[in-house]
């Protein structure tokens, strides 16, 4: 259905004019595009027939375009961030990556009805789906800490529960003069807080702006007592409302994300969020007289309203896309803004680990004293994960489950890395993180299990796995097909994971050995095949009743069984809903998902079952980080499984190569020296 206020699909149609006087909308070019996307095309001049005027809310330099607007006779059009915006506030830089676009008028403004207004009073909210997405929405924006400028820390410890909340804001904003108040109403919401909750704590909940000094707030040193206390860190707002016992607002989002929270905050404005039921108003608006629940207030002012734009595909998208960039804008700036030392990186390794991990602070590359530059910078130490000796306690890197097109020996850049603080996933003699994400994992909530069963698919049905390797799979033999995946056989997957099984020959004669009707496929490992690493099988036709190379996607639709050291192959094949034996101690063993036949460790065996959606939730979502190949922006796995189903990849280059060549020489005179 169409939006409110949207001349139908803005694809379908040319945006109009919108003629605009604020440079801040006629210089950025996001705005301009999401703007455009929205069905307003920015421009300057006087409006013509069929044109409109833009302004910025209610901004200090609206009433141009609002004097140009009544002159002219021409429509006006609000403009105003959406729930979700960036990392940081706009003064600092960042774009948004939403707009809420308001043809009949402000949202925080109740001196007439917006078409947000209009949307939550007249339409039914009442689709099954879309209040479903309203919930997983919500579930996923809390459990990912985000909010309208996401540059919060999770890790802070919150205040010990059983406190008052009451929300500063800055002073001279827009939706605060909307509802009539000043310093002295907010004083008046601190009195009410006090009197209404009496003994217990209070904390004022200071803007971001003003605790970055932007622009300063309502309360100051005054207002404090050995009952009250500014709240100005970087902590999450979901985890600060988690401890609150009741909530006070003039008119802050945080009072709307108050009511996702299972709150009923006080409010003694009038903002968007107020007079449908779910606050305590001081200043009812009369007109407002429906009553919602939570999901249909959402799915109305977060899904329907806001006009939200997808970076990777740079085209109007969903709530969704909006939250997938956030998370992953968000996981890299949490993780990367100490910085890092990285030790035990091949020279063409740190292009690509660059982007990775350096967007917030370069990488500092030491090998000797690394730890020494680490303590002397805050910055952690990271180091190749095959590269880390026993005891390290450096985070261990490796490449993700959805890499690239090509191998990692050709030097084809990934498209994921995962970075490990405890151990390393293809490790089993210590735990590691994937292992406890997907012990977690089990239940898994319903928005997850979606996310993830919707991410099977895709993968499924464009046949994608690690590396995407080209190549036509021969007809096989009729009959229970069974497939046996080579490995390389110095791989530190077979070391440390599989003990009692180290050789692809000893695995073939195992499998024909426990299978002597089967029809035994053995496809050797494509480094092994292109004589990069060790792994080859003399006279595989001893085991095998056929030999095949090429995609391992196709295989295995083609397969009904896998029997495997320690592979990936196997957990690709539990996607595809093959039976997977395992003789090592894979990541993916040990969950009731596999058969296993070698020494899975005793601590995977107990507890909660998680399911596949749950492995893979943990093992593809909430383990690796993804960077697009096209943007180099931080995205999340479904940005890199579209690019890879498309050939839209990274490839290795001529600079590459020489980096490898030179690291190889200087370590093979290296070792001469010894």
């Amino acid at each position: 259905m169409t939006r409110p206020g949207q001349h139908g699909d803005a694809g379908a149609a040319a945006p109009r004019r919108l003629c605009v006087y604020a440079a801040g909308i006629a210089r950025s070019a996001r705005i301009r595009r999401i703007l455009a996307l929205g069905g307003e095309r920015v421009s300057l001049g006087w409006p013509r027939a069929g044109d409109a005027v833009g302004v910025w809310g209610a901004s200090p330099h609206a009433w141009r375009g609002e004097r140009v607007a009544a002159r002219s006779g021409a429509p006006l059009v609000r403009i105003e961030d959406a729930w979700l915006r960036s990392l940081h506030p706009g003064r600092a830089g960042e774009p948004p990556i939403g707009l809420l676009i308001d043809r009949r008028g402000l949202h925080f403004d109740p001196a007439q009805p917006s078409d947000l207004e209009d949307l939550l009073a007249t339409h039914p909210l009442d689709d099954a789906a879309l209040l479903t997405r309203a919930r997983h929405a919500v579930a996923r924006i809390r459990r990912a800490h985000l909010t309208k400028y996401s540059a919060v820390d999770p890790a802070l410890p919150a205040p010990a529960p059983g406190y008052v909340l009451v929300i500063d804001q800055t002073r001279g904003d827009a939706s605060v003069r909307a509802s009539g108040a000043d310093t002295a109403r907010f004083r008046e919401m601190l009195i009410f807080a006090q009197e209404e909750h009496p003994g217990t704590r209070i904390l004022i909940k200071t803007h971001p702006e003003t605790a970055q000094g932007f622009r300063p707030g309502h309360f100051t040193e005054a207002d404090l007592s050995d009952r009250i206390a500014f709240c100005d860190a970087d902590l999450s707002p979901w985890a600060l409302l988690d401890g609150a016992v009741g909530v006070y607002t003039i008119s802050s989002q945080l009072g709307f994300e108050a009511i996702l929270a299972g709150h009923r905050p006080r409010v003694f404005g009038q903002p968007f969020y107020a007079g449908w039921g779910l606050t305590d108003d001081d200043r009812p608006v009369a007109r407002r007289s429906r009553r919602l629940t939570r999901a249909q207030l959402f799915a109305g002012a977060a899904i329907l309203y806001p006009v939200w734009y997808d970076p990777y595909r740079d085209r109007r998208g969903e709530i969704e896309d909006a939250i997938g960039a956030l998370e992953a804008e968000v996981r890299a700036w949490r993780e990367d803004r100490a910085g890092w030392v990285a030790r035990g990186m091949r020279l063409w390794k740190r292009r690509p680990l660059q982007r990775f991990y350096g967007s917030q602070r370069r990488i500092r590359f030491a090998e000797a004293g690394a730890d020494f530059l680490a303590a002397r910078t805050g910055r952690r130490v990271m180091v190749w994960a095959g590269r880390a000796a026993e005891g390290d306690n450096a985070v261990r890197i490796e490449d993700g489950f959805l890499r690239s097109r090509g191998l990692g020996a050709e030097l084809v850049p990934p498209a994921s890395l995962v970075a490990d603080d405890l151990g390393i996933y293809y490790d089993p003699g210590r735990p590691s993180r994937l292992e406890q994400l997907i012990a977690e994992s089990a239940p898994l909530p319903s928005d997850a299990e979606a996310r993830a069963r919707q991410l099977i698919r895709f993968l499924v049905t464009n046949a994608l796995s690690k590396y995407n390797l080209a190549g036509e799979i021969p007809r096989l033999p009729p009959g229970h097909r069974i497939l046996v995946p080579g490995q390389v056989e110095d791989d530190a997957s077979i070391r440390l994971g599989s003990p009692e099984m180290q050789s692809n020959e000893a695995l073939l004669r195992r499998t024909r050995a426990e299978n002597p009707r089967a029809v035994i496929v053995w496809k050797p490992h494509p480094d092994v095949i292109a004589g990069l690493r060790p792994g080859a099988v003399e006279t595989p036709e001893l085991w095998a009743d056929a030999v095949v190379t090429g995609d391992i996607a196709a295989l295995l639709s083609q397969v009904d069984e896998i029997w495997t050291m320690t592979s990936l192959t196997g957990f690709e094949a539990l996607l595809r809903g093959c039976r997977v034996v395992t003789l090592g101690a894979p990541f993916y063993a040990g969950w009731g998902l596999t058969r296993d036949l070698g020494p899975v460790p005793a601590r995977r065996l107990g507890g909660p079952r998680p399911t596949l959606e749950g492995l893979v939730h943990a093992t593809l979502i909430a383990y690796p980080r993804y960077l697009d190949p096209l943007t180099r922006r931080p995205c999340p796995p479904e940005i890199v499984a579209e690019r890879l189903a498309r050939g839209v990849v990274a490839h290795p280059g001529a600079g590459n190569r020489a980096l490898s060549k030179l690291q190889g020489l200087l370590a093979s005179r290296a070792h001469l020296w010894r």
